[in-house]
């Protein structure tokens, strides 16, 4: 198992990687989870998959395990700027705007985390182990990028997990369903794990 962070400067060395996590993704999010997202040739992606954003991919040669996007919340695309911010903005239909407790951060030191995910098919006893990995590689990755606070939009019950591997991760805001699935808001510190 190897975890790789990848971005539009070093995906051309990591051969089909990216096109797999975001095929990856697909079979999450629109085969798996049934959400109506935008999709291409077997891949998922959204108007916040630009250059300015990393995804980390937990994988197995070319099997995606798991993977997530990293954006820095400073980051502006046409009338876009980044999920959680536009959907409390009003700009996306599928998230309500009540996600956050106060106003979207825009901050050089705070990046979001979104399109977070374990592949189906990882056996029950990986889990926890490419889970670990890929909260590992994210919080490596959006320290290396500057990040002191990352803002996400998680599974309700991904907090526990972030807090048993060490994390101080705390919710911005309340429970909410998304399309389905009951989801939070939650700000990672990772001041407390910069050595």
């Amino acid at each position: 198992m190897e975890v790789t962070t990848l971005s539009f400067t070093n995906l051309h060395n990591h051969g089909e990687l990216f096109a797999n996590m975001f095929r990856a993704r697909h079979r999450t999010f629109i085969v798996q989870n049934k959400w109506d997202l935008p999709e291409a040739d077997g891949m998922e992606f959204d108007q916040y998959d630009t250059p300015a954003s990393r995804w980390v991919a937990v994988h197995d040669g070319g099997d995606v395990l798991a993977g997530v996007r990293l954006t820095p919340t400073t980051h502006r695309c046409g009338i876009y700027s980044y999920m959680i911010r536009d959907a409390q903005r009003g700009l996306l239909a599928s998230i309500p705007s009540n996600l956050l407790y106060q106003e979207a951060p825009v901050a050089p030191h705070i990046w979001e985390s979104s399109r977070v995910f374990v592949a189906d098919h990882v056996p029950a006893n990986l889990r926890l182990r490419v889970q670990m990995q890929l909260i590992h590689e994210m919080v490596v990755s959006a320290r290396s990028f500057g990040a002191s606070m990352v803002l996400g939009l998680i599974p309700e019950h991904s907090p526990r997990l972030a807090r048993r591997v060490g994390l101080d991760c705390v919710p911005a805001g309340p429970v909410l369903d998304i399309e389905g699935s009951r989801s939070v808001c939650v700000n990672i510190n990772m001041a407390t794990k910069m050595h």
